[in-house]
């Protein structure tokens, strides 16, 4: 277990800080950023900067707590991360629901339409920080050779979930990338 919770810490890692820094990495990122939250509709107007501002905080203390190499921190970090992937993929739902397909600025620099793929994307995510929060303080000894796979495969899963619009879209067809 404890080799699940280090590949999930390492995932997890990575997702909310390239989030966060991805939506702060300039003026125009972040503005981008609070548009898509606005343009959700899920909000009131006035809500949306402090909303906006939230979420940065808010993901950026998933990513510094989960970098604590103690059980508390990964439980908290763990337990922050379920509830804002779960809020995410609320709103998600709620705004395709509506037929809003507001670019998804998730990472700061996307412009993909929400869709199915975030809905999913954001829930396995969620399971994935309720499997670092269940397996924090997993007794055991940890081997060399075993944290090297947990944290590539950690590493690994985060880069294919960074770069997943981008992934889907090589695979779409031409026509349809003209829409």
């Amino acid at each position: 277990m404890q080799y699940l919770h280090l590949a999930t810490r390492c995932l997890l890692v990575v997702i909310f800080l390239v989030s966060s820094v991805g939506k702060v990495s300039g003026r125009t990122a972040y503005s981008r950023f609070v548009t898509s939250v606005r343009d959700m509709g899920v909000l009131p107007a006035p809500l949306v900067p402090a909303a906006a501002a939230s979420v940065v905080a808010a993901e950026t203390v998933v990513w510094l707590l989960l970098l604590v190499p103690t059980p508390p921190a990964a439980r908290s970090g763990g337990v922050i991360a379920t509830g804002l992937l779960c809020a995410f993929t609320a709103v998600v739902l709620a705004s395709l629901w509506r037929g809003v397909r507001t670019p998804c600025r998730c990472f700061g620099t996307s412009a993909a339409p929400l869709g199915a793929r975030h809905v999913v994307r954001n829930s396995c995510l969620a399971a994935s920080s309720a499997v670092c929060v269940t397996t924090a303080g997993a007794g055991g000894p940890v081997h060399a050779s075993g944290a090297v796979v947990a944290v590539s495969a950690g590493l690994l899963t985060s880069a294919l979930i960074v770069w997943l619009d981008d992934i889907v879209d090589l695979f779409r067809p031409a026509a349809a990338q003209t829409r």
